[in-house]
């Protein structure tokens, strides 16, 4: 009988599988019959997987620390200071005089006398004062041809300058304070007061002698009084 012809049952395969299983195919039946090494199931090789590289993260790195020590920021410069703004000029109701200004007058002013009066809103006096003024100046025998009335009101008088427009010699003062006109000096009502070769007489308004009353009658006569020793009549 050939052995090629021999049949092997199933259960001799896998008594033989069973045992020898684990055996290298150099040992055992399965090395000896190659048609039974050949029908062994073969273990399919493991893929080679190539490794994947890790995903690089996008970290910026930390800034480095400078050695040494950390300047400082410079200082911003102050900003200039502005000019302080202009103040402006006060206003003056009245236009200050000054040395050489010429006042207006009115008269002739032949005996170079001066008459300052304070009369607010006219140019120089009222109908009714100026009509006791020529009165006063008659008594005295001059007209107002010989002297000069000035309206402090209008312009306020500076002494220094109505001394070099007038050149008078006598003033009279009626309302006028001395001090008003810069006169460095100082008198009361109906007194007479020679100063820098100059006479002055001081006198209650014009307004307050006009009025025909028992006060204003007193004063006209302390007035006719100190007129009459300073004229001379």
């Amino acid at each position: 009988m050939s052995l090629n012809h021999i049949q092997l049952t199933d259960f001799i395969v896998a008594e033989w599988y069973k045992k020898d299983a684990l055996l290298p195919l150099s040992k055992g039946p399965l090395a000896k019959n190659p048609a039974l090494a050949s029908a062994a199931p073969s273990t399919p090789p493991t893929p080679q997987v190539a490794p994947t590289a890790p995903p690089t993260a996008n970290v910026t790195p930390p800034p480095s620390t400078p050695k040494g020590p950390i300047p400082l920021a410079p200082k911003a410069a102050a900003p200039e200071a502005s000019p302080p703004a202009a103040q402006p000029a006060l206003k003056v109701d009245s236009p200050t005089p000054e040395i050489g200004q010429t006042y207006k007058m009115l008269g002739s002013n032949r005996r170079h006398i001066a008459v300052l009066v304070q009369s607010p809103g006219a140019p120089f006096l009222p109908d009714n004062q100026l009509a006791f003024l020529t009165k006063i100046l008659e008594a005295c025998r001059m007209t107002l041809a010989d002297v000069a009335i000035v309206n402090n009101a209008t312009t306020p008088v500076l002494i220094t300058a109505l001394r070099q427009q007038l050149r008078p010699k006598v003033v009279l003062l009626f309302g006028v304070d001395p001090t008003t006109i810069r006169l460095p000096i100082n008198f009361p009502h109906f007194k007479q007061l020679n100063y820098d070769d100059c006479m002055y007489l001081s006198s209650p308004a014009l307004d307050q002698l006009v009025p025909n009353t028992e006060d204003s009658k007193l004063l006209k006569s302390k007035l006719w009084v100190t007129l009459k020793t300073l004229f001379d009549v």
